[in-house]
């Protein structure tokens, strides 16, 4: 039986959409829905165009947490992703996932990362802080922001023409080109 793998998504969802399609036809795993805390998420409209389920809950809704955790059993969630997921996990759902939940952030953490910091203003915050690298973290989530164990890191240079939009795009593909390749060997090795 294919492991159920939940995304947690607030924006454009382009992340989201990597990993849709990597596990279209995958043999142990497949994404079997898609939740978000922003009912104006493009998110939701790449979910209907690539007909994976979706829910949208209100912030009072996620802060309380117990519908969320309804849904996600109700659906046979055995993984989570958050992919540009901007609200705090309820404990009850983080409680429900240990070592099953997490997430990417567009810095190299520890830098970089904690409430608010997020898209281009990570970016920013490298460029003004002069740093000669960047990329992404994954790690599991706890119940601190960007603070759960890292799981890997990828770099890519800062070039000293660059823009937060030219700093996005190539954090961008390194996500593209790393996240659904480390949540598949997370996934595959569950018991």
């Amino acid at each position: 039986m294919k492991k159920n793998i939940a995304i947690f998504a607030s924006g454009n969802g382009t992340n989201a959409e990597q990993l849709v399609l990597h596990f279209a036809h995958h043999p142990k795993a497949r994404v079997a829905l898609i939740l978000t805390n922003r009912s104006t998420a493009f998110v939701l409209e790449r979910a209907k165009r690539l007909e994976v389920p979706a829910c949208c809950f209100s912030k009072e809704q996620w802060a309380e947490g117990t519908e969320v955790v309804e849904v996600l059993r109700r659906y046979g969630i055995d993984f989570v992703v958050l992919a540009g997921f901007l609200a705090r996990v309820p404990d009850c759902v983080l409680h429900g996932y240990p070592q099953r939940m997490v997430n990417i952030h567009p810095s190299l953490l520890p830098k970089f990362g904690g409430k608010g910091m997020y898209g281009d203003r990570v970016h920013q915050a490298v460029l003004d802080a002069g740093e000669k690298e960047s990329g992404i973290t994954i790690h599991y989530t706890n119940e601190q922001y960007d603070e759960g164990a890292i799981i890997c890191q990828h770099r890519c240079p800062v070039l000293p023409d660059d823009t937060f939009e030219t700093l996005a795009t190539r954090v961008h593909q390194l996500e593209y080109a790393h996240y659904p390749e480390v949540v598949d060997r997370l996934v595959s090795a569950l018991e």
